[in-house]
């Protein structure tokens, strides 16, 4: 792998610090370099008064926005080298109802680059709306700027990709997944709303004093949840191997799942005549100010994070991807991991050996 074994040593303890620090209550760290993998588990993945799970290798966590660069952005990539989508298409021309309060010329490149002035977020779950009325109030919201002119990062836009996802490929976003990724990459411990038998190997996230305990096994993002549990901002369950699988693509020049000049386009600088933002199409880049790779991974690099306490980092230049999952909410949504992922990541790229 050409990592110096005492120095990752190292990473896996900054880990562990953090759970014996109560930062944390539980995570798995992966590193992928050169197709070859090391791993690391530590704490619990559920703390219920006296009931205690361990944190495995084999845990599945509820990996929040980390759907849209797993999930949504492939399946959209994919559709573009098919021919069924182009990045500079018109929202509105899918969707009609999605020109109003001057959306109409808002592109999918837009969304997926979060410069389509829509929204960062809305609670459209608070009130009982079924998934189709909550497509129908997103198609109604008013733009917080002018499209193309500022960074703003939106789940609203992501639930709207994950929905032209389902009209162009004529199955639901969690069939178009299972279908089109999870099952060609071998990611068999990767679903949207997980079977009740997975439910003792998932990280409780937060608890909630509706349903009088954590939820366990339930997608953590409301507004996911409100629209089944099934939305391109959130929903995906998912293990470090079966991320590593997943990250695997974006190291391989082959261009396998897309074309290598679809990969290539996801990773450049979209928005680099906005203000310091450094924004691919999903991925944040290297210098951005969501940039949570550390000091040392190489400006190539790009990833993403999860408000659940999730992030997936790659760097081609080192053919290096870091996988880190934890469940930070279960302690609260107040438990930030920021430190902690910059710090990892640093270790991590400091045990490189060539």
């Amino acid at each position: 792998m050409g990592i110096d074994e005492t120095r990752l040593e190292a990473a896996w303890q900054l880990l562990d610090s953090e759970v014996e620090q109560g930062g944390i209550p539980g995570g798995t760290v992966l590193v992928l370099r050169r197709g070859m993998t090391a791993m690391h588990a530590a704490g619990y993945s559920l703390i219920d008064g006296q009931t205690r799970i361990s944190a495995t290798s084999d845990t599945v966590y509820d990996c929040a926005s980390l759907t849209k660069v797993v999930v949504t952005l492939p399946l959209i990539l994919q559709l573009v080298v098919q021919g069924k989508l182009a990045h500079g298409d018109k929202v509105s021309a899918y969707f009609p109802a999605f020109s109003a309060n001057g959306k109409g010329e808002v592109t999918v490149r837009q969304l997926l680059t979060h410069t389509s002035g829509m929204a960062a977020h809305r609670d459209f779950y608070s009130h009982g709306l079924a998934p189709d009325d909550i497509m129908a109030a997103i198609c109604a919201e008013p733009l917080v700027c002018e499209p193309a002119t500022k960074v703003v990062y939106s789940c609203l836009g992501y639930i709207v990709l994950g929905r032209l996802v389902s009209r162009l490929l004529g199955m639901t976003l969690d069939k178009a997944a299972e279908t089109c990724l999870f099952r060609p990459l071998g990611m068999f411990n990767s679903c949207f709303n997980p079977p009740e038998p997975w439910k003792p190997r998932i990280a409780a996230t937060e608890y909630d004093p509706e349903l009088g305990t954590f939820r366990w096994g339930r997608v953590h993002d409301e507004n996911a949840f409100a629209l089944g549990g099934v939305s391109g901002n959130a929903g995906l369950f998912s293990t470090a191997a079966d991320l590593a699988s997943y990250a695997a693509i974006w190291l391989d020049r082959s261009g396998s799942m897309f074309s290598r000049a679809a990969v290539e386009a996801a990773v450049c600088n979209d928005t680099a005549h906005l203000g310091g933002a450094a924004r691919g199409l999903g991925w944040v880049l290297h210098g951005d100010p969501m940039d949570a790779s550390g000091d040392l991974f190489s400006p190539r690099s790009f990833g993403h994070t999860g408000f659940t306490g999730t992030s997936l980092w790659i760097d081609p230049a080192r053919d290096l991807a870091v996988i880190l999952l934890t469940n930070r909410v279960h302690f609260g949504r107040d438990k930030s991991i920021a430190g902690l992922r910059a710090r990892m990541h640093n270790a991590i790229a400091a045990s490189l050996t060539d």
